[in-house]
């Protein structure tokens, strides 16, 4: 009786040594996956990922050489100097609106810059650093029909590009209204130039450029809803890329880095009606 009991004692505190050793361990390794450094990552790879556009213009394109160029392209080489020491460590993911979250939350890059606007909904599933532009919806239209009021939407076709706030703006707001939607935005503005739509609806910067370089066309109305603001993004829980984010951005901003950037790439397509100040938020939003 007495040996069974011994037994079953020496059992009982074999299971739980192993039981805790097992937690050790597990409890080392979630640790140690904690610790991983993603700068660290960046840096042993050599490359940035960064997601762009191919075809916004003048935000993120691929110009006639191959080569990508826009506002967005300034930033990310920016970035990868600072981070990497060279502005050419950069790989360059092309994205359509829709697929910019899911590449985040694949590890398929580090940072998106394809004019991602912040929104509540899209803060739930990653993480934006400090904005670099203000925005609002707006809608483009012929100069021969234009619109210039929702109102005038009624009965009418609206194209919009999926995955962008555009889209989400007009269901949530204006369900009555018929949208025409497409995966791309050169199909969609192809779509407006075809007359398949009355108007487009998109981020009023991007029209304000498409309309100055397309005659006939206009942004009769310029701004819907409030003003929001376009921001790197990170994967959701990546505290450390953002942080480094925010306190790249607030450097870039005290040298008025956006403003330059503004010259370079958003001014020869805006023309002069728009301003700068319109436009760029240098390192983060004034309270």
């Amino acid at each position: 009786m007495k040996k069974n009991y011994l037994l079953l004692l020496f059992l009982a505190v074999l299971t739980l040594a192993l039981a805790a050793c097992g937690s050790s361990e597990s409890n080392s390794g979630d640790s140690q996956s904690d610790t991983t450094s993603s700068i660290d990552e960046i840096k042993e790879r050599g490359t940035l990922r960064v997601a762009v556009f191919s075809d916004k213009p003048p935000f993120g394109y691929v110009d006639s050489n191959g080569e990508n160029q826009g506002y967005d392209i300034v930033l990310a080489k920016r970035l990868a100097k600072d981070l990497l020491g060279d502005e050419s460590k950069i790989e360059y993911v092309i994205t359509e609106p829709q697929a910019r979250v899911d590449l985040l939350k694949s590890d398929k890059v580090d940072i998106v810059l394809a004019n991602f606007t912040v929104t509540p909904e899209r803060q739930e599933q990653v993480d934006f650093a400090n904005p670099y532009m203000k925005v609002a919806v707006g809608v483009v239209s012929p100069n021969s029909a234009p619109i210039e009021s929702v109102e005038q939407l009624k009965g009418k076709k609206l194209i919009v590009p999926k995955g962008t706030t555009a889209e989400t703006y007009f269901m949530k707001n204006h369900p009555d209204i018929e949208l025409v939607k497409y995966d791309q935005i050169t199909e969609a503005f192809e779509a407006l130039k075809d007359g398949r739509g009355d108007a487009m609806a998109q981020d009023n910067a991007l029209l304000f450029g498409w309309a100055n370089e397309n005659p006939g066309f206009s942004v009769a109305l310029p701004t819907l809803g409030e003003q929001d603001y376009i921001a790197p993004a990170v994967k959701k829980g990546n505290t450390e890329l953002l942080e480094w984010l925010n306190t790249e951005l607030e450097a870039l901003g005290k040298e008025q880095f956006f403003h330059k950037a503004y010259d370079e790439t958003l001014k020869p397509a805006f023309g002069e009606n728009i301003v700068a100040d319109d436009v760029v938020v240098e390192g983060k939003v004034e309270e």
